[in-house]
């Protein structure tokens, strides 16, 4: 860890321990002790009986107003971060289980929902494809954080593998569940630019010629507040549960509607579901049925928060020249009173409205579970699991006339219709057999089986339609297909209740690394071993009044990934050309096919982990958590390198070296106060880790796969892989400073010490891994009345502000248009642009306070089993950060016109009956 004296300060406000210690060490409330059940994969333990890292998270836990599944388990767990990837309604985020295991293969866990593994590359029309699963219908999380655990999931379990199950029905009366929100949004602050006043300031201070003092406006206009709104959503959702004689069955219906805080945006999503649980043959068949469907509708923003940011402040807003008139009277940048500025930043409202982008995403999701006891031998159960997932995505991109946008090319309006479709079939057979052995004080848990996966991609042409004196053009119709095969085993063994010993073992097979000759690379086989020991269970601890759970565990084992590129990485193949790549034959341009680049000798990309755990309970668990340390070792990484020429391209994908990660994590859970009228919990969990690439293959030393590509330039990029360092290193020059500590205009540290400053006097400074995250969460409940809040830190959070290294006195004096600056680059006073200073690369480490709620239970209302709860509710209450930019929290760690995360505040109510 880099960064002691920061956690320092923090860690003592979430670590209350020392106090609660002298708290209550017996409960006055008498519950019930309820034995959790966690999902392992294709089956299910007790949480006590685990070897492997699994984090449990229940829907008693989740984040409050969450409009997305990922956001419900934000924080929760230890070792698993999920960073929004914006404030845009349905946007979703990315989830990482210990920082993933890939370079620039996939780093996304596995997510199996009710045992079907799922699609999530993402659907055209769709921000994020998780956002299209309803959060109300699910139940619990189970996390799969090392290989022991995850292996059973061979061929997509690198990354880690979440397990979600939904809701389901149960016998007995009807019951009905009915909850309603209506929220406003609002936006956190605007990014930090000169104002009118200040920029003519800097305008008559640094021009190098009169036009451009002749430029400047007389208005006065805060170019960020025209496009933010406060933006009104509501949430609603209402379930059916009950049992018809034998049928058990839960309906579901949702509809959440969300304006996005920059106009024009909007969210909508429509959900139902249904799920069938009846038994037959004297139970001994189970069947479990859920359908899922959705339907989502977008408008997407116009990209216009860069916009709005570097707009001249001088200008108005509206034109009502005859120059004004042809742009639908939006201010604009002229060259002349014929020609629009094409180089030049556009007007954002003018972009808001004169830009239409709109989708429309369907997704269902149908499984079936046929769980078979047999009747010779019912300790022997024969399941057959069923999936269909289908995706369809529509949308349109439409450019209305006087746009400006269009004004350049004939001010014929434009619109782009686009269709994507994909489906997701699963096929898996397994056999369990579960039998104590008396003889020998042994449970045994068996289990074979096979599965088959296919996925199919389709994507028709893009057509782009002009009006009625010009055709439509297009692009190339797509058609895919991805295949999986595996088969696989694992025992587990318990003896004495007190020793558990598991190992696993599967053998996959996919169609990605088919090289049109032979299968051996095709095929990978991925061993898993694990074991504990429940120390509380000896004769020395088990009747300890202290102890409730001691348990020592420790699991070794590999996972696969196979999921980078396209569908066809290693077989030889021809596709047509781009629209930018025709063949000219006389007068005319004709689309070509071109072989495709490609490598026979792709295989895949193995994770391999070592995991050792602590698992303890104190007084009835009344404090509990666990302790894990781990390390992870990725040899043959699939990645996308630089080729010599005389390739179908300058870049391939190869198995080019190692990558190792070594970290830990610990989770406290503490009940201090339990007592008929009043109760109170928390959570608290930290996480560490520390990847580093070791080794390279089939390059030069000291070879770069340059990553993170930036605005300003063409084809530039700020971080990096290395032998040596951390994955997503920024790659910077050393910034000197003058004596009052002021950056000095391109003079950087000669690191050679060749005499001169080139591409060698970079270095890999800081990087988008943080050096801890933590996860605080708490609830307090007197009578009827409950308070909650969750809170999260990250120490060591990077960021490159690519706004700040934009800005600089050459929009001034190059550029026929004037162009609005940061603050800060404006007091640093750069000629020139400076991308690459390290001075741009700030410490965003910040606190977050995800959400606060309060609320109060009406009990009984209606009469008995009638119930009645109203809550209040404020989310992204407060961001503690030295960080200049507006929200420190930014997947890849590249700001640049980065939608923040919206304040919202909302009001619900919760009926039962």
């Amino acid at each position: 860890m880099r960064n002691y004296t920061k956690v320092l300060k923090i860690a003592p406000a979430f670590l209350l321990l020392g106090a609660m210690l002298d708290a209550q060490t017996t409960d006055t409330l008498k519950t019930a002790d309820i034995e959790q059940v966690v999902l392992i994969g294709y089956g299910k333990q007790k949480k006590e009986d685990l070897t492997g890292s699994i984090a449990s998270i229940t829907s008693k836990d989740f984040n409050p107003g969450s409009t997305s599944a990922d956001q419900l388990i934000q924080g929760k767990a230890p070792g698993v971060t999920v960073t929004g990837n914006g404030g845009n309604p349905g946007s979703g985020a990315t989830i990482r289980i210990r920082g993933g295991a890939s370079l620039t293969a996939k780093n996304d866990p596995l997510i199996v929902i009710d045992g079907v593994p799922m699609d999530f590359d993402g659907i055209s029309g769709a921000s994020n494809a998780l956002a299209l699963i309803n959060p109300n219908d699910i139940e619990s999380f189970d996390v799969l954080k090392d290989a022991s655990a995850a292996a059973i999931y061979g061929n997509r379990a690198s990354n880690g593998v979440i397990l979600i199950t939904t809701k389901k029905g149960s016998s007995g009366r009807v019951k009905v569940n009915f909850s309603t929100s209506a929220s406003v949004s609002t936006k956190m602050g605007t990014q930090d630019v000169l104002t009118a006043d200040e920029f003519r300031e800097f305008v008559i201070k640094n021009a190098t010629q009169q036009k451009y003092l002749d430029m400047l406006g007389t208005a006065n206009t805060n170019w960020q507040d025209l496009i933010y709104q406060e933006a009104w959503g509501t949430d609603n959702n209402v379930a059916i549960s009950g049992g018809i004689k034998k049928l058990p069955y839960r309906l579901s219906l949702g509809y959440t509607e969300q304006n996005g805080i920059v106009k024009t945006n909007e969210f909508k999503r429509t959900s139902v579901g249904l799920n069938l649980s009846p038994k037959f043959f004297d139970k001994h068949l189970s069947v479990v049925a859920n359908i899922k469907g959705s339907m989502t509708e977008n408008r997407f923003p116009a990209g216009v928060i860069g916009a709005a940011q570097f707009f001249d402040p001088t200008q108005q807003v509206y034109d009502y020249s005859p120059k004004g008139d042809r742009v639908n009277n939006y201010w604009e940048w002229w060259l002349n009173e014929d020609n629009l500025n094409v180089n030049a930043t556009r007007n954002p409202l003018g972009s808001l409205y004169g830009r239409r982008d709109v989708s429309t995403v369907f997704r269902g999701i149908g499984n079936i579970h046929l769980d078979y006891k047999f009747h010779f031998l019912p300790d022997l159960h024969f399941n057959v699991v069923g999936g269909y997932d289908y995706q369809k995505g529509t949308g349109a991109v439409t450019e209305y006339p006087g746009y400006a946008g269009v004004l350049s090319s004939g001010n014929l309006s434009t619109r782009r219709d686009y269709t994507q479709e994909k489906t997701n079939q699963l096929l898996e057979t397994y056999l369990n057999y579960v039998k104590t052995i008396s003889a020998i004080d042994t449970k045994v848990d068996l289990l074979a089986g096979y599965s088959y996966q296919q996925f199919h991609n389709k994507v028709p042409s893009a057509l782009t339609y002009y009006g009625a004196d010009k055709l439509p053009t297009g692009d190339n119709d797509y058609e895919g297909k991805l295949t999986l095969l595996g088969f696989y085993g694992r025992g587990i063994f318990t003896i004495a209740n007190k020793y558990i010993l598991t190992g696993s073992v599967r053998r996959d097979a996919t169609s990605r690394f088919y090289n049109g000759v032979d299968l051996k690379n095709n095929w990978g086989t991925f061993y898993a071993a694990s074991g504990a020991w429940k120390i509380k269970n000896e004769s020395f601890l088990k009747d300890s009044s202290v102890f409730s759970d001691l348990k020592l565990r420790a699991g070794w084992g590999e996972t696969g990934q196979q999921e980078v590129g396209g569908y066809y990485n290693s077989f030889p193949s021809y596709g047509v050309s781009t629209s930018t790549a025709q063949y000219g034959f006389g007068d005319q341009f004709y689309f070509m096919y071109r072989p495709t680049q490609y490598n026979p000798n792709l295989t895949w990309e193995t994770t391999e982990t070592i995991n050792a755990g602590l698992d303890f309970g104190f007084w009835r668990n009344r404090v509990s958590g666990s302790i894990d340390w781990f390390k992870k070792n990725t040899r043959d990484l699939l990645a996308q390198v630089g080729v010599p020429a005389g390739e179908f391209s300058n870049k391939n994908i190869k198995n080019i070296g190692q990558m190792e990660t070594d970290g830990f994590e610990f989770l406290l859970n503490v009940n201090p106060i339990k007592t008929e009228n009043f109760t109170w919990d928390f959570s608290f969990n930290v996480a560490h880790y520390n990847p580093k690439v070791t080794q390279f293959d089939d390059v030069a030393d000291g070879y770069i796969i340059e990553q993170g590509g930036i605005s300003g330039g063409t084809g530039n990029n700020i971080q990096g892989h290395s032998v040596g360092y951390t994955p997503f290193s920024f790659l910077v020059y050393q910034q000197v400073y003058d004596s009052a500590g002021k950056p000095m205009d391109g003079v950087y540290v000669d690191r050679d010490g060749n005499g001169k400053i080139d591409k060698e006097d970079k270095y890999f400074y800081q990087s988008t891994t943080p050096d801890a995250t933590f996860g605080f969460s708490t609830k307090f409940k007197f009578k009827n009345w409950d308070l909650s809040t969750s809170l999260r830190a990250v120490i060591g959070n990077y960021v490159y502000n690519n706004f700040d290294s934009q800005s600089n006195t050459q929009s001034i004096a190059t550029n026929d248009y004037l162009q609005n600056i940061s603050s800060t680059t404006a007091n640093y006073g750069f000629k020139t642009p400076q991308y690459w200073s390290d001075a741009f690369v700030e410490d965003a480490s910040f606190l977050r306070m995800d959400n606060l709620t309060l609320g109060y239970d009406f009990g009984d209302i209606f009469g008995k089993g009638g119930n009645l709860r109203v809550f209040g509710m404020a989310q992204n209450v407060f961001v503690v950060t030295d960080y200049t930019g507006v929200d420190p929290e930014i997947f890849g760690n590249i700001d640049n016109g980065f939608y923040q995360r919206p304040k919202v505040y909302s009001l619900g109510l919760n009926f039962q009956f």
